[in-house]
């Protein structure tokens, strides 16, 4: 068989049935001309970077990422800075960069993405040693995660985080100082900072109006409500799409610093991290070789071929 050599890394606990996954791949691969993709399970220990970078020390041009957002997460800090590229098959609940790229639950349609053909090189956005590829943020948002559960997850999927939204909405806002690249540190009692590389939430949502993955900037919106009333108005603008959404500060940055005077939650495309006092977040310009769908099926991040060669020839010079 010829084609480019595929490695999968999956989250066994996210996959319901491993055994029809790993028919789902082959068979889509074979059918292609592709050979078998060599495959690596994550642990507790190790949600997918290790397994990854494993994959590309074998030889594989491109990585199967199955598993929620923190599988996702975990692949991408691996494979940025490569010529590897990555296939999003979703799992679990979040999937955010999943969501971004117009993917459904179905492991089929992102092995057909990934056959099609379309890539794309995107920025990345870094914490300490870690990447993410959607968005990170600092308060209201990963208490929101914290606060829901995994059964209730499970049983309704992304409208769990509603609920976990709920218990956190009368919550005082954060102290923080903002820095955006050499800019003055910015004051602010927000709820959340968000800093984005793609502006799309579950359900559709648009968060970041302007936010492109490859235009080397990581967007920011500073929220700031301070009662219910200000919730429902904010979430009515950002639902609207209203050009101006009140209680809702946007920026653009390379670098973000945001400093807490207290520990916050934080969290990375959708997957908590260790809370902190301190987030700083930097951007990698197009370290990310992307899967994406064609044109013709219109999603966020859909891209042409073609187009791809010449950014991939252009990251290598």
């Amino acid at each position: 068989m010829t084609g480019p050599r595929t490695a999968v890394v999956v989250n066994p606990v996210k996959v319901n049935d491993l055994d029809q996954l790993r028919r789902t791949i082959e068979e889509g691969l074979a059918t292609a001309g592709w050979p078998a993709p060599a495959w690596f399970e994550t642990t507790k220990e190790d949600p997918g970077r290790g397994q990854a970078e494993q994959a590309v020390r074998d030889g594989a041009e491109l990585v199967f990422a199955c598993g929620g957002d923190g599988t996702v997460t975990a692949v991408v800090t691996a494979l940025a800075g490569t010529d590897v590229a990555l296939a999003v098959l979703p799992a679990g609940t979040g999937n955010l960069l999943a969501a971004n790229l117009g993917l459904d639950s179905d492991p089929a349609t992102g092995v057909q993405v990934a056959l099609d053909g379309g890539r794309r090189r995107i920025d990345v956005g870094t914490v300490e040693d870690r990447c993410f590829v959607v968005m990170a943020g600092m308060g209201f948002d990963a208490q929101m995660l914290e606060g829901t559960s995994e059964t209730a997850k499970k049983a309704v999927g992304w409208p769990a985080y509603v609920v976990g939204a709920l218990k956190h909405l009368r919550d005082r806002p954060m102290r923080v100082r903002i820095r955006l690249d050499d800019g003055p540190p910015m004051p602010r009692r927000p709820r959340s900072v968000i800093v984005g590389n793609v502006g799309r939430l579950q359900g559709g949502i648009r968060l970041l109006t302007a936010a492109e993955p490859d235009d080397g900037k990581l967007d920011v919106a500073i929220l700031s409500p301070n009662n219910l009333r200000h919730w429902v108005s904010l979430s009515l603008g950002v639902m609207l799409r209203r050009p101006r959404r009140p209680l809702m500060e946007t920026y653009t940055a390379e670098r973000v610093t945001i400093v807490s005077n207290h520990r916050q939650s934080r969290q990375l495309d959708g997957d908590l991290i260790e809370p902190g006092r301190t987030l700083e977040i930097g951007l990698r310009r197009r370290a990310l070789l992307l899967c994406v769908p064609q044109p013709d099926s219109d999603p966020d991040l859909a891209y042409d071929a073609s187009a791809a060669a010449d950014e991939a020839q252009a990251w290598a010079e």
